[in-house]
């Protein structure tokens, strides 16, 4: 949502472009970076109490993000949105696989995984519809309004579930993971815009690569580590994540591009063009819970790795896009790329939460969400960099003649170069936008085949390592899950139908 409103913001805030970023990006590095200490937060003091918390803190930044009278004041609390996010997203999943019986916990995380990737896409088109009719702040109070329902409901309809045994926090692995994240996405973030040898890039990537070696050697060498290295030997834990990473890479890297062709070259609106990927979100849903049983009886292995090459397909079609091919051929490829994530989407989750066990499903939730934000950020960075090297290497040759200034501003993206085409005159204007369609579309396939080749090496990975018979694969032996599934057994009776209690 926040996407569509940055130009009107930008307006309303005077914002620079550092500060136009960070309204964004302030939110993505909190959430990568807070996700794992957070897991484990709600593993050691209840799940549902770190939900609400989460909650609590999201509404109240976003009520205030509708309010704020500066750029600067936005950033802080998008940030502290962030922080919250991070405490939602692990509980909710982690919540999920506590309270559900084994035989029903596929299909709900399923559910969960159609609803987790289908509420972007209908976020762009809400926030399109209400830009129309509102101020930009009101796409934040919708969204503290359903935060607020989302509260009440917790508290009113989900049970406490925690680790039976006391988990300890690890702080130093805690500081240091916050660190690691947070420095790669920030760093990935600041690297096509600054570029990739600026020292503010570098040291966002350096500093993040070097806490994440120390918080190997940390774990390895912790008693009661935060995340373990060594879980990623588990074929189900460590297809998963893989999947989860590319999946997020090479969707966040479509929307990146597909979004401007959709407005750029087809020349839609911001309503129309959040129109323009519903059908996603209705191939999304129903599949991604299909996809839980289908792994189940076939495993990850097949399913996932036949949902990544079908997502491979789609990316295909759309490297293969014309400027004058229109939405047609667009929405095919969409529907076959977003049917093949779906389908990869549920067993990679299942599998990452089922090789781990029950008192440490807040952290297994947290590797798989902050699998997600890593690839997000990972595929706007290099997909888009694949873009606008494309673009820029073929719109050169037709900024000859113009003015250094305006060349460019029609050389940095391709909405610049429309707008300048808009300034010329008779047969220049028609060339040079002609110029900028056809350079957008070779950085358009650059992109996609690009994208294509990580989903194909993701495939053939989940193909040889993924798990064989069922998309839960046993981690470790838990001597609290009998402890566990004792304490929540009230809880499941109470929300079961009479005739089903136990």
């Amino acid at each position: 949502m926040l996407s569509v409103a940055v130009p009107t913001m930008t307006r309303a805030l005077g914002a620079s472009q550092a500060d136009q970023q960070w309204m964004v990006d302030g939110y993505t590095v909190a959430l990568a970076a807070m996700l794992l200490f957070a897991g484990a937060l709600g593993d050691r003091f209840g799940r549902k109490r770190a939900l609400l918390a989460g909650l609590a803190l999201f509404v109240a930044a976003n009520a205030f993000s509708a309010f704020a009278n500066s750029a600067g004041a936005l950033i802080v609390w998008r940030v502290l949105a962030g922080v919250g996010a991070a405490l939602i997203m692990p509980a909710t999943l982690s919540t999920i696989t506590s309270v559900f019986p084994p035989d029903k916990r596929a299909t709900a995380v399923g559910v969960w995984a159609g609803i987790a990737g289908a509420g972007g896409m209908l976020g762009l088109l809400l926030a399109g519809a209400m830009l129309e009719q509102w101020w930009w702040g009101s796409i934040f109070v919708i969204t503290a309004a359903l935060g607020a329902v989302a509260f009440v409901a917790t508290l009113v309809m989900i049970p406490e579930t925690r680790a039976s045994h006391s988990v300890r926090l690890d702080p130093p692995g805690a500081l240091l993971s916050i660190a690691a994240v947070g420095g790669l996405v920030f760093g990935i973030i600041e690297g096509p815009s600054r570029g990739w040898f600026d020292p503010v890039t570098l040291f966002g990537l350096l500093g993040g690569g070097l806490a994440g070696v120390l918080f190997v050697w940390w774990e390895l060498r912790s008693p009661a580590p935060l995340l373990d290295p060594r879980l990623f030997r588990k074929h189900g834990f460590a297809t998963g994540s893989a999947s989860l990473f590319l999946q997020f890479f090479a969707m966040f890297g479509f929307f990146f591009v597909g979004l401007q062709y959709l407005q750029l070259v087809l020349g839609y609106s911001t309503l129309m063009s959040a129109v323009a990927l519903l059908p996603a979100v209705a191939v999304m849903l129903p599949l991604s819970t299909v996809a839980a049983s289908l792994a189940e009886r076939y495993g990850q292995r097949i399913v996932g790795a036949g949902g990544l090459l079908v997502a491979a397909a789609g990316f295909v079609v759309l490297a293969s896009l014309q400027a004058s091919s229109g939405y047609a051929q667009f929405v095919v490829g969409l529907v076959v790329m977003v049917a093949g994530a779906s389908m990869a989407m549920t067993p990679a989750t299942n599998a990452i939460l089922g090789s781990l066990p029950r008192a440490k499903q807040g952290v297994a939730s947290a590797v798989n969400d902050t699998a997600r934000e890593l690839g997000s950020a990972f595929g706007i960075a290099i997909l888009g960099s694949a873009f606008n090297s494309g673009y820029r290497g073929s719109i050169a040759g037709s900024l000859q003649g113009l003015p250094d200034s305006v060349a460019a501003v029609a050389r940095s993206a391709p909405a610049g170069a429309f707008a300048v085409a808009q300034q010329q005159a008779g047969a220049a204007r028609q060339s040079l936008t002609s110029a900028t369609r056809d350079a957008f579309m070779t950085g358009s396939r650059a992109a996609m085949f690009i994208g294509a080749a990580f989903l194909l090496v993701g495939a053939v990975y989940v193909a040889l390592r993924g798990n064989r018979a069922t998309a839960n694969e046993p981690a470790v032996d838990d001597a609290h899950d009998e402890a566990d599934e004792e304490t929540l057994a009230p809880a499941l009776d109470a929300a079961l139908p009479q005739g089903q209690r136990r």
